[in-house]
C-alpha cells in the first residue's frame, strides 16, 4: 500500500525551510541545554544541525535565556550554520519577546502554546501581545497545543456541555475535541489580530499513540495549516522510539503531516541528536524521503555464530552516515543507494543481488569466501583480514562512478 496524497495545507517559509504543500516533510528537533548557556547550546545545534535537523527549537523561559538567542544565533553564522532557531514559549513570553526585540529579532519561528498564555480565561492580551510580537518582526508561529497544559477553561465549559446531552461523550472523546478546538480556535484568533494565515503551524500533542492518531485526524479534517507531529512526550529507549513511530507511520502513511519530530527522553548523558535520526528513519522506512544510504543486514541465527557479520554491518552504517555530509555536497542522489551486508548462505546473494552494492559473508562451517554483487551481478569474492576494508573501498568507487555531481 502506498502512502496516500499529501493533504494540501498552506506553505509556511521558516528563514528559507518551506513546511507544507508539496514540499518535503522536514525534520526537526528541540535542544535540552540550558539556553543561557551559549556554549553548550550552540554545540548542541550543531551537532543536530549535522545530524540532519532542518529545523532546531530552544527553551526561552527566562531573561537570561532570551538575551543568550542573539548570541547563539550569531554563533552558528559564523560558523557556517544556518539552521533556523525556533523559541519555544510558554507562561512569559509575552513579557520576553517585549523586553529583547533582540531575541524576538533572531528567532525564526515561535513556538506558543495556548493552554499557557491566558487563551480561554477572562482576557487573551498576553496571547496577543506574542502574535503582535510576530506580525511585527514577520515571523510565522507554531500555535502549539499539549494536553498536558490544555486551556482548563475551555475543557471545563466543553465538558459542562458534555454532560448536559442526552448521551454524553466520554471523558477522553471531550478532551481530544478540546485539544482540536484549542488549536483551531487560537488560530483563528491569531489571524483576527492580523497574523496572516500562511504564518501558522498547528500541532496537538498528546503522549498515546492511539489518541495521536485520532486527535490529528481530526484536526487534519478541520483545518489547512500545516501540521507539525510528534508525541508530546515518547518515551525512553525502545519505548519512545517505537510508540514514536507507531504513531507517525500511522498519519504520514495518511498524507497528513508536514513536519516531525520525535521527543525521545535520552539516557544520561545520551546522544541528542538520536531524535533525528529516527524521524529521518521514519521517513525513509515509508519511502518518503531518503536522507542517507540504507544497510540490510540480517538478523543473526545459529548460521552465523561468528559476530563478524554484525560488525561489518555496523561498520559500514557508521561509515555510510559518516560520509553523507561530504558524499551529498558531490553526489546527488546517493542518499537513496542500498547496501546489503549479510551473514551466510542462505538470504545473503538473493538480498545482496537486490541491493545496489551487497556482500555475503561466510556463515558457519561455510568456506571462507564473501561475494560481492553490484546491482545484482556477482561482480568479485573478497577473502582473508581486510574485506571491510575492501568492501569500503568498493563503495567509495561506487558511488564516484554512478552518482553524478548535484546541479548548481
Amino acid at each position: 500500500m502506498a502512502v496516500k496524497s499529501r493533504r494540501a495545507a498552506a506553505v509556511v517559509d521558516v528563514a528559507g525551510v518551506k513546511v507544507g504543500g508539496n514540499h518535503p516533510i522536514v525534520v526537526q528537533s528541540m535542544t535540552n541545554t540550558d539556553t543561557a548557556d551559549v556554549t553548550g547550546t550552540v554545540n548542541q545545534v550543531m551537532a543536530l544541525a549535522r545530524a540532519g535537523s532542518e529545523l532546531v527549537r530552544v527553551t526561552v523561559n527566562t531573561e537570561q535565556a532570551a538575551a543568550a538567542v542573539p548570541k547563539i544565533v550569531d554563533c552558528l553564522d559564523k560558523f557556517g550554520v544556518r539552521v533556523p532557531i525556533i523559541g519555544d514559549f510558554h507562561y512569559n513570553g509575552h513579557i520576553l519577546l517585549r523586553k529583547y526585540p533582540e531575541c524576538a529579532r533572531a528567532l525564526s519561528k515561535y513556538r506558543i502554546n495556548p493552554g499557557n498564555v491566558n487563551i480561554g480565561k477572562k482576557h487573551d492580551d498576553n496571547f496577543r501581545t506574542m502574535i503582535e510580537a510576530a506580525i511585527e518582526y514577520g515571523r510565522p508561529v507554531r500555535i502549539g497545543v499539549n494536553w498536558g497544559s490544555l486551556d482548563q477553561a475551555l475543557l471545563t465549559r466543553m465538558m459542562d456541555e458534555n454532560s448536559r446531552l442526552a448521551e454524553p461523550k466520554d471523558a477522553r472523546e471531550v478532551t481530544l475535541e478540546a485539544i482540536v478546538v484549542s488549536a483551531v480556535e487560537s488560530a483563528a484568533a491569531a489571524e483576527q489580530y492580523g497574523l496572516a494565515h500562511d504564518r501558522i503551524i498547528l500541532s496537538a500533542k498528546v503522549s498515546g499513540v492511539q489518541d495521536l492518531v485520532d486527535v490529528y485526524r481530526a484536526l487534519a479534517a478541520r483545518c489547512d495549516y500545516a501540521l507539525h507531529l510528534g508525541l508530546t512526550e515518547a518515551g525512553i529507549g525502545a519505548k519512545g522510539i517505537v510508540a514514536t513511530t507507531a504513531g507517525l507511520a500511522i498519519l504520514l502513511q495518511e498524507g497528513i503531516g508536514d513536519t516531525i519530530r520525535s521527543s525521545l527522553t535520552p539516557l544520561p548523558n545520551g546522544d541528542r541528536t538520536e531524535e533525528v535520526i529516527v524521524s529521518q528513519q521514519i521517513l525513509q522506512s515509508l519511502g518518503i524521503r531518503s536522507f542517507t544510504p540504507q544497510v540490510t543486514a540480517c538478523p543473526g541465527c545459529g548460521r552465523t555464530t561468528s559476530t563478524f557479520f554484525q560488525e561489518m554491518a555496523d561498520q559500514i552504517q557508521t561509515y555510510l552516515r559518516e560520509q553523507m555530509p561530504v558524499w551529498k555536497a558531490k553526489h546527488a542522489g546517493v542518499e537513496s543507494m542500498k547496501v546489503a551486508v549479510m551473514g551466510c548462505v542462505v538470504n545473503g546473494p538473493g538480498e545482496s543481488k537486490h541491493a545496489n552494492l551487497g556482500i555475503s559473508l561466510p556463515g558457519t562451517f561455510e568456506e571462507p569466501k564473501a561475494p560481492v554483487f553490484v546491482d545484482g551481478r556477482l561482480v568479485t569474492t573478497l577473502k582473508g583480514d581486510h574485506i571491510v576494508a575492501e568492501f569500503i573501498g568498493m563503495l567509495d568507487e561506487y558511488v564516484a562512478t554512478h552518482y553524478a555531481e548535484p546541479v548548481a
